[in-house]
């Protein structure tokens, strides 16, 4: 997977994420302020694998780190029928 596609897929996730907050704002409450955040995709296996590492490099670093794990979510398929 290129950067490009995995800043992009993790940038959708991000996105997702932050709309689940805004309907269930207790969530923040359970991230600590100083935690670098690294989402999981759970049907996006290379992503998943790449976002592990990166979560693992942030905790050699000394950084506080939560993990979120949640599919992608499939895209919405309006079906258009003439009246």
């Amino acid at each position: 997977m290129e950067k490009e596609q995995i800043v992009k897929e993790n940038l959708n996730l991000l996105n997702e994420f932050m709309k689940y907050v805004f309907s269930n704002p207790e969530v923040l409450d359970k991230i600590p302020p100083d935690a670098e955040l690294v989402i999981f995709p759970t049907n996006i296996p290379e992503l998943l694998n790449h976002n592990k590492r990166t979560a693992e490099k942030l905790k050699k670093q000394g950084k506080k780190v939560m993990t979120v794990k949640m599919p992608r979510p499939e895209p919405v398929k309006p079906e258009l029928i003439a009246a």
